[in-house]
């Protein structure tokens, strides 16, 4: 693969995950309520989610890429986030947070593969979008590390 060919490839796969976590975020954020300050961080994140799907999809779009093709990455990441959500239960919240902090950490991970990828290809877009995405994950991951102590 070339190297535009591989950076569309992961473009396909971080959308892929982002509507996996506003699933897993939709599904978390009803259990709760008797934790504000997480449900609130929560409610929050998954608002910066459907942000970020919006600008990836932005991103798809201006390279031409057919968001139907997405099928397989997502069945690669529901797998992963079916894992990971299976995890949270209501009366485990510890457990929940580090699966959390776990997934933030792939996407950081994911994100900054992806950004090296659009320096590479020279796409200037794709470098300010997706830091811009990757520092929405480096805070919630941040939070989520700060209130498992």
């Amino acid at each position: 693969m070339t190297a535009i060919e591989h950076y569309h490839d992961w473009l396909r796969d971080a959308h892929a995950m982002e509507k996996q976590a506003e699933s897993m975020l939709s599904k978390m954020s009803g259990r709760l309520e008797h934790y504000p300050a997480l449900e609130q961080r929560l409610a929050q994140h998954l608002d910066e989610t459907k942000h970020q799907l919006t600008l990836l999809e932005q991103l798809l779009d201006s390279h031409g890429i057919d968001h139907s093709v997405m099928k397989d990455a997502m069945g690669k990441m529901a797998a992963t986030g079916q894992a990971v959500g299976g995890m949270f239960n209501s009366d485990e919240v510890v457990k929940g947070a580090i699966s959390g902090y776990v997934f933030e950490n792939a996407e950081i991970a994911s994100y900054t593969s992806l950004i090296a990828a659009a320096e590479q290809v020279g796409d200037a877009q794709g470098v300010r979008i997706l830091s811009e995405i990757r520092d929405q994950e480096v805070a919630m991951a941040e939070w989520l590390l700060q209130h498992l102590t």
